[in-house]
């Protein structure tokens, strides 16, 4: 009987004083998966190379197919038919440009294929200008009659970039810039020039391109600084 009282006594007890509850386990963090790796950007595209084989030494221009196409695809098909090999700079007037690609040493014009579009108001949008080294099409008052002729620019000549869509604004589109050789081309330009058949600033003795000839990009990359 005297079992009761402390029974009874036990009931009134808290119940968490009756039974304790097996400790919790504390939770395994979760490990964060790692954050990806993101993909290197891509190389850039090597742009394509010409040599020109001058009189007065090498001359390497580096183009830009992306921003003129039809001016790069129509030079490097001039080069790749050998269409420059014989022709001479006719024209070099000293802190401004020296100018060939179309004329033989009698200073006839050899034969072209048809004139193309003039690129300069897409390729001065995308910053090309006639500054000092870069390449640009040769052309007659019509905006859109270049074929196989091309200067360097020995000065900056900002009244030959691009202004309007007109006759006297379309410009001359710049298509590439020498990376090799502007020695060579500031020594053409300092040639002595003379009047013959009828032209200004022939340079008294022929300077010819021997030979124009693509460089293999992966080359011409290599040699990129």
């Amino acid at each position: 009987m005297r079992l009761l009282p402390i029974l009874l006594s036990l009931s009134l007890l808290p119940l968490a004083a009756q039974t304790r509850p097996a400790p919790k386990r504390k939770a395994a963090p979760v490990a964060e998966a790692p954050a990806p790796i993101p993909a290197p950007p891509p190389a850039p595209k090597p742009k394509p190379r010409v040599r020109l084989d001058t009189s007065y030494g090498p001359i390497v221009v580096e183009l830009e197919p992306e921003i003129a196409p039809i001016t790069v695809a129509n030079f490097l098909r001039y080069v790749n038919e050998g269409f420059y090999a014989g022709t001479v700079f006719h024209r070099v007037i000293p802190g401004f440009m020296i100018q060939g690609g179309g004329m033989a040493p009698d200073l006839i014009e050899k034969p072209t294929h048809g004139a193309i579009t003039n690129e300069a108001p897409a390729t001065f949008k995308a910053g090309l200008k006639n500054l000092v080294g870069t390449l640009a099409m040769a052309r007659t008052p019509d905006p859109h009659s270049a074929s196989s002729q091309f200067f360097i620019n020995t000065a900056d000549n900002a009244s030959l970039d691009h202004t309007a869509r007109t006759a006297e604004g379309m410009g001359y589109c710049v298509f590439g810039r020498v990376v090799e050789g502007m020695d060579v081309v500031l020594k053409i330009e300092k040639v002595t020039t003379v009047w013959r058949r009828g032209m200004q600033n022939v340079p008294e003795y022929p300077v010819f391109i021997k030979k124009a000839e693509a460089l293999e990009a992966a080359a011409a990359s290599e040699s990129r600084p």
